[in-house]
């Protein structure tokens, strides 16, 4: 019964603005009365997480969030796109790091007023690379670009000499890393690529390498989450996992906002409800 529970880790995976689901998991949580004692961070589920960690409440993170527009945090370079398939990256880093910072009111680890963990890549070794309460310290706003820089669409960070990249290479819903935590509950928010998503409406326009490069990471991103849901121990914490949102090419669906924050909070409400049965 989570009458009895005290320890919640909160795990938000990645999926670009369909992160903003997070916000409304973590409203029904505080209302259940579960106050996560450790959020652990993947992309762009690791800045939300972070700007609930720094004591932002779920309206402001929606609010700031329904004043972006695209070009906040998916803006082109052109002169990368000049160099055609000899290109590094397609989109520029600095609009991203302003949106984080504006996210997130904090910028260390350290003023946080709940652990996070985030997680990254490095893209040479392959490794998983922790940040925060379970890893190495950095600037806030430099690990979590870290954590979202997804190879073709941005740069990465480097970090004490180590390239790294989007935290869902290694995985988009890094429950991996919450078994590591002493906790009685923890509640997965996936808002990432799965199996179970329906073909997109209406296809955005990207370019065919770009969509290609996409579906390829969607496959091995839905895999993961599968895998690890399956292989999550029977005498570990108990794992919820709440699907939130299952829809395709919407990463940069900022117009989406309040749906995803309705999404989570519900979809997250049910889950735990049926977690007391």
């Amino acid at each position: 019964m989570l009458g009895d529970v005290v320890r919640v880790v909160a795990v938000f995976g990645g999926g670009g603005a369909k992160t903003l689901a997070h916000a409304g998991a973590w409203k029904a949580l505080l209302e259940a009365g579960l106050q996560p004692f450790h959020i652990v961070g993947t992309s762009m589920g690791a800045v939300i997480g972070a700007a609930l960690a720094a004591g932002s409440t779920s309206q402001r993170v929606v609010d700031i969030a329904l004043s972006l527009q695209k070009k906040d945090f998916a803006a082109l370079d052109a002169w990368s796109l000049a160099k055609g398939v000899f290109a590094g990256n397609i989109l520029k880093p600095e609009p991203l790091k302003r949106t984080i910072a504006r996210l997130v009111p904090a910028t260390r680890f350290a003023d946080l007023q709940v652990p996070l963990t985030v997680t990254t890549t490095d893209l040479d070794s392959g490794e998983l690379v922790l940040f925060g309460a379970l890893g190495q310290d950095a600037p806030l706003v430099d690990a979590l670009y870290a954590s979202c820089a997804l190879p073709l669409y941005f740069p990465p960070e480097v970090i004490d000499a180590r390239r790294l990249g989007d935290g869902g290479l290694r995985g988009v819903v890094p429950i991996d890393v919450a078994r590591g935590i002493p906790a009685d509950l923890v509640v997965a928010v996936d808002v990432g690529p799965g199996f179970d998503e329906p073909p997109a409406d209406k296809k955005a326009a990207i370019p065919p390498l770009v969509r290609a490069h996409g579906e390829a990471i969607r496959v091995m991103m839905a895999a993961q989450t599968e895998r690890a849901i399956a292989a999550w121990p029977k005498d570990a914490a108990r794992l919820v996992v709440v699907r939130a949102v299952a829809e395709r090419e919407a990463t940069f669906a900022v117009d989406r906002v309040e749906r995803y924050l309705e999404a989570g909070y519900q979809k997250t409400r049910v889950a735990l409800a049926q977690t007391t049965r």
